[in-house]
């Protein structure tokens, strides 16, 4: 399980913050406002009685749930989407593995440009919505560590929004070495790190009615570097975008209503009792991480 309490989330904005005055970017009066707000926030009843046991959910349940609304607004995908086009758009028309695939968006835009698309993905319910999405793709329930497509069959491999919840990225990025064709190329984009360790972690609702959050793991840039370069990959691109942040729309973040606001929608309505801490804790911190690999080495031994 996991405690999430929101006066230990708003309390870890403010050090962010105060951190971040100590090396000389926010003055005297940030400071002590800071401290103030730390006060007042102590003697908060609200945020004191309101910590949640939530539990920690694989990708199959969780994306089983989030299935339904998965395609609702997302700003992630306003950085993913144009890459994988642009990249696909100089490439011949080949075979293409949109890997977690979801509910086929990016399969979906795949096919458009005559890409012949095979999809995998570990949720029944996710596939299902991407067989309606795309009737000509070729689409397979399996596991990112144990690709069901053969060696060296695939031009283009794109990953979305899928690495962050593996707990080791070497098995994976093997995976995708084995099936691209030599030249080939692979796309990944995720969650930026630092996000994902300010609680940028999808929540569902179990049948139960209890809270869970999909399990999710922080890679750094190095943790990519390690585990491709050693199968043959080798970096075309990095990038690390910062703006706009990945959050919820500005409409469904009840920001300065009394009190946490409800569980679905931390941590987005927690910053939105702190603004101003909020706004100094994230500034310059990257919303996503995208990469463009090539396969044009041999596998280190």
């Amino acid at each position: 399980m996991i405690y999430e309490h929101p006066l230990a989330y708003v309390l870890g904005l403010e050090g962010m913050a105060l951190l971040r005055a100590f090396t000389g970017e926010h003055d005297r009066e940030f400071v002590h406002a800071r401290l103030a707000e730390i006060r007042r926030l102590l003697d908060d009843r609200s945020l004191a009685e309101a910590a949640v046991d939530v539990a920690r959910v694989d990708t199959v349940e969780g994306y089983g749930i989030w299935s339904t609304t998965y395609d609702g607004p997302n700003p992630a995908f306003d950085f993913d989407e144009p890459l994988v086009a642009e990249i696909a758009e100089a490439l011949p028309t080949g075979v293409v593995l949109d890997a977690a695939c979801g509910t086929g968006r990016i399969a979906a835009a795949l096919a458009e440009q005559g890409h012949r698309v095979l999809g995998v993905d570990s949720s029944p319910e996710m596939l299902a919505r991407a067989r309606r999405r795309v009737p000509q793709g070729d689409f397979h329930l399996g596991d990112l560590r144990r690709l069901p497509v053969d060696d060296n069959t695939v031009d283009l491999a794109v990953c979305s929004l899928a690495l962050t919840h593996v707990p080791d990225l070497r098995p994976v990025m093997a995976e995708f070495a084995r099936v691209l064709r030599p030249g080939g190329h692979l796309v990944t984009a995720d969650v930026h790190p630092e996000r994902v360790a300010r609680g940028l972690v999808p929540t569902v609702r179990r049948p139960d009615g209890t809270p869970g959050r999909v399990a999710s793991y922080r890679h750094g840039p190095g943790d990519y570097l390690r585990a491709a370069l050693p199968t043959g990959l080798h970096v075309r691109r990095c990038e690390e975008p910062g703006s706009p942040p990945v959050e919820r729309p500005r409409e469904e973040t009840p920001a300065g209503a009394d009190g946490p606001g409800p569980w679905e929608v931390w941590p987005w309505s927690l910053a939105g009792l702190v603004p101003e801490a909020a706004g100094a804790a994230g500034a310059g911190v990257p919303a996503m991480i995208l990469w463009h690999f090539q396969l044009t080495g041999r596998p280190a031994d």
